[in-house]
């Protein structure tokens, strides 16, 4: 196991130096899932909620989220992003939506965490918006699927 990087000789924290490394093309793929009752997510799909259209706002809501990732998660270097999707897949069946970020850049540092705030912030947007209705809705899952690029290269879950 390698030494966590965000602490000095001392034990104290402080951002890690990236300004040796290559800017590199990096990708980072990430996702999770909001459990909720079926009434629930009937109404989300059939476009009915009196607050819009829920899945178009916490698109967009990952998408910011993505790139304010440094000004949310402590010593997160602030990054060029060049690209962000987020994707929802209904599973009617499960009685959730399933949520997938992607985030690209050309930098020194990797985008995980900009992903998985992607997806973090896009399902607590479909929390917030149909929370009059289901207040017993359930993040769950949320994980990095995988990472490309930089010194450790390629990694995906298994």
């Amino acid at each position: 196991m390698s030494k966590l990087t965000h602490f000095d000789a001392q034990g104290q924290a402080h951002m890690v130096d990236v300004g040796d490394k290559p800017a590199t093309r990096r990708r980072a793929v990430a996702e999770g899932c909001i459990e909720m009752q079926a009434a629930t997510l009937e109404q989300i799909l059939e476009g009915g909620h009196r607050k819009g259209d829920v899945l178009g706002v916490a698109r967009i809501a990952g998408i910011m989220a993505s790139k304010r990732t440094a000004d949310l998660i402590p010593l997160c270097h602030p990054i060029p992003i060049t690209r962000v999707t987020v994707d929802f897949e209904p599973e009617p069946e499960a009685g959730r939506i399933h949520c997938r970020a992607m985030v690209e850049t050309t930098a020194p540092t990797g985008v995980e965490m900009e992903a998985l705030t992607a997806v973090q912030i896009a399902l607590l947007t479909i929390y917030d918006m149909c929370k009059s209705m289901d207040r017993g809705m359930t993040l769950q899952h949320v994980r990095l699927v995988e990472k490309s690029g930089g010194r450790s290269g390629h990694w995906r879950r298994e």
